[in-house]
């Protein structure tokens, strides 16, 4: 088992900036890849970035490139989303998931993650 908490959400105003943490706890040795998901009212859920947890290869949605940095402490087992230049279409249920690599599914795929977090709400106003 494997238990994620987010925190870091909040309002914040077009252009603004957040930073969002993840802590897993439980059975992290198991951790193949950590990502963030969002998903906004009335839209699927859908894939922000990760990172592959031993080698720290990091993947980012285009629509994030650039403006979002993934990191993380590889032995503490926390990941932070560094957001910046937010605009309106980045309001969301902000979602860590974990991979204990069950499968073959990438990384940006939710079908991929065994472990979901409780969700950080972000809104940013315009």
């Amino acid at each position: 088992q494997v238990q994620l908490v987010e925190s870091g959400g909040g309002l914040v105003q077009a252009g603004g900036s957040l930073r969002l943490s993840c802590a897993a706890s439980g059975d992290t040795f198991s951790i193949y890849a950590m990502g963030w998901f969002r998903q906004a009212p009335g839209k699927e859920r859908e894939f922000v970035a990760s990172t592959t947890w031993n080698a720290g290869h990091i993947y980012y949605a285009d629509s994030v490139k650039g403006r979002f940095t993934l990191s993380r402490d590889k032995h503490e087992y926390t990941m932070d989303l560094q957001m910046n230049t937010l605009n309106s279409e980045d309001t969301a249920v902000y979602s860590c998931a974990a991979d204990l690599g069950t499968n073959a599914y990438g990384t940006w795929y939710e079908g991929a993650y065994e472990y979901w977090g409780q969700g950080t709400q972000v809104t940013v106003s315009s």
